[in-house]
């Protein structure tokens, strides 16, 4: 079946919840695998599996499955050769005291006869090797009492280490005004006693350690060093006695390797089968009438994705009288959602998982094609009718008798007149193949297309005029209306408009709508309301400068105290002109200024006005380095 129309109608969706009731990883990657079954013994098995599952989980409880994240591998290893660890060997022991209580579990149902509690009889407990795990095994390691050696061994290590506790305390009473505390440490395994630094010859025995500032050294006291090398050697015979026991543990893990890796597949099984009834009891949902006849009787169908509380359910039928069924109604109105319901609850019974609805009579198919959204890809460069195009023919290739085809918003996103001509063709070519097909539309002759044919029937999705709200309802034998000029009524759309919207829409027929509508052709204007504009960028006025013009050489009037002077440069961006007033220059606001004689009428073109302005000194130098560059000479600027 096609993974692509599975995705899109929330299949997997719904594998993704199967999942979270799953234990092993084994189950929940064989869920992640799961498609709709073309063999009807399989389904029919795998669909009571899934009533069993939930009859018994409604009447037992949940079943104790056990954990099994390492235990693969802990198989694998032992297998091998590989010593397991005490922690290892004890996991396995709770897994095999799990298989135990499913096995009890199971035999509660194998009493009232039901089939699935016989998949106990597959399973080993394995009571020997859980005995002795049991028996050597104890809080993460070699237990005292896995064997008489050990135990004497232990013993041994018990007594030696109260006499060298002993032995240190008596050497800590000893040398107690050479000690820094009063008390016995451990480092690095041995018995010390803390000695001052300078007092370290005083004491007996072998340093060990010392603080982190130096002052203090840790002395293992001479007569506590033979008691410790005798200690060693038993922790070494405790080290040697402990492993023997571990290999033969492993050892007996490794014998059961087949029995232990049926228990897993087994349990993976039903842990996998337990996940289908739980779900089944988590939806409410229903076992599914399957059939081969190739029709499809829904009651009160729930979409499992949509919370119980606001679901409006689905009440449909396919199959028998018709084979295509033709959707209209107004936008929103639940018509992709009832569309998308019947072909998950085929998916899903065909599956083997139960429904949510009161009844269901569902028949299986070789696929289900469909093609919902608008599927646009700008990486392909698809518009959305190209994509719907696209799709559309993919299917037909693929369509047989057995198929369920899910067509969402037949011939959209195209000029309406030949969109329609698209979607007549291809309900023509669905009703011509056999198969079973659901489809939804706007337009109105698409509607008509359902009256000449016996097997296609039109319905509709029930509208509330008042409330202006989608009631969620399917009606199967009438089409539906858009109602897009009733609610573009209710909302305030004006008369005249939407008169002209239904001359446009309905030609000579519009006069019923309008009666229906009870429109006139009243001057109704739209009241437009004030609304920010857009701010554009001005262009930049040109920078006046300030000041007026005056030129090198201008007699100009100083205010208010009439001095006369000679601009020397004309005004600055900040309006200031230099002025020489009897050889001494001085900036001035050009406001103060009054222009008296032009330079124009005063000199002649291209006069040196350096005579005026110039000291004799820069006047000569000028003139030398005129010349040649004389690095000895400056010219000074007077401001």
């Amino acid at each position: 079946m096609k993974n692509k129309s599975l995705t899109t109608l929330g299949y997997h969706q719904i594998l993704e919840q199967l999942k979270d009731y799953a234990f092993s990883a084994g189950a929940k990657e064989r869920i992640g695998r799961m498609l709709p079954l073309l063999s009807e013994l399989k389904l029919r098995k795998h669909i009571n599996d899934t009533s069993q599952a939930r009859g018994m989980v409604e009447t037992y409880g949940t079943p104790p499955l056990p954990a099994m994240d390492h235990m693969e591998e802990y198989i694998k290893k032992a297998a091998a050769g590989a010593l397991l660890l005490p922690e290892e060997l004890e996991e396995l022991c709770m897994f095999l005291n799990s298989v135990a209580r499913l096995k009890i579990y199971l035999k509660k149902g194998e009493a009232e006869q039901i089939s699935l509690a016989f998949y106990n009889q597959n399973l080993e407990s394995l009571d020997d090797l859980k005995e002795e795990i049991r028996q050597c095994i104890r809080n993460g390691r070699v237990d005292d009492y896995a064997s008489p050696y050990l135990k004497d061994i232990r013993k041994q290590m018990l007594l030696l280490s109260e006499k060298i506790g002993e032995k240190a305390e008596k050497a800590l009473r000893a040398n107690k005004t050479y000690l820094s505390d009063a008390f016995v440490v451990k480092r690095n395994g041995r018995y010390c006693i803390p000695v001052r630094k300078k007092c370290r010859n005083m004491v007996l025995g072998s340093a060990v350690d010392q603080s982190s500032t130096g002052a203090t050294i840790f002395v293992e006291p001479a007569s506590v060093a033979g008691l410790r090398e005798e200690l060693e050697l038993y922790q070494i015979e405790e080290d040697s006695e402990e492993r023997r026991i571990l290999y033969s543990l492993t050892s007996l893990a490794a014998q059961n390797e087949e029995a232990l890796k049926e228990d897993i597949r087994v349990i993976e099984k039903l842990d996998f089968i337990f996940a289908k009834g739980r779900l089944s009891l988590e939806m409410n949902a229903v076992e599914p009438e399957i059939n081969t006849e190739h029709y499809i009787r829904l009651k009160k169908a729930r979409h499992p994705m949509l919370s119980g509380e606001t679901c409006v359910p689905l009440d449909f039928e396919i199959g028998r009288e018709n084979r295509g069924v033709i959707i209209t109604g107004p936008n929103t109105g639940g018509k992709t959602v009832a569309i998308k319901t019947v072909a998950l609850m085929s998916a899903m019974a065909c599956s083997g998982l139960h429904v949510p609805c009161e009844c269901a009579e569902l028949c299986m198919q070789n696929e289900i094609l469909c093609d919902i959204g608008d599927g646009q890809n700008i990486s392909d460069n698809l518009s959305t009718f190209s994509a719907h195009i696209k799709n559309v023919l993919e299917i037909l290739k693929r369509i047989q008798k057995d198929s369920l085809v899910i067509l969402d918003e037949l011939g959209s996103g195209t000029d309406p007149a030949e969109g329609m001509g698209i979607a007549v063709a291809i309900l023509e070519e669905l009703r011509n193949s056999g198969a079973l097909f659901l489809v939804t539309t706007h337009y109105p002759e698409v509607k008509e297309y359902a009256d000449r044919y016996p097997e296609v029937v039109n319905a509709r999705m029930e509208f509330d005029r008042e409330t202006l709200k989608p009631l969620y309802r399917l009606t199967v034998g009438e089409a539906g209306e858009s109602c897009a000029l009733y609610i573009a009524k209710r909302l305030g759309f004006p008369g005249r408009m939407l008169c002209e919207a239904a001359r446009e829409a309905y030609g000579e027929e519009c006069e019923n709508v309008l009666g229906t509508l009870q429109l006139s052709d009243r001057e109704e204007e739209i009241r437009r309301e004030k609304s920010p504009s857009i701010q554009k960028i001005q262009p930049k006025k040109e920078k006046r400068e300030k000041g007026r013009k005056f030129v090198t050489g201008d007699s100009v009037t100083v205010l208010p105290d009439g001095q006369i002077g000679i601009v020397v440069k004309p005004s600055d961006e900040n309006g200031q002109v230099l002025v020489q007033i009897k050889k001494e220059k001085k900036l001035y606001s050009h406001k103060r200024l009054k222009l008296k004689v032009a330079a124009s009428k005063l000199y002649p073109e291209e006069y040196d006005f350096s005579i005026i302005f110039d000291s004799v000194e820069n006047r000569k130098a000028r003139h030398k380095m005129g010349k040649r560059y004389r690095d000895d000479l400056v010219i000074k600027s007077e401001e």
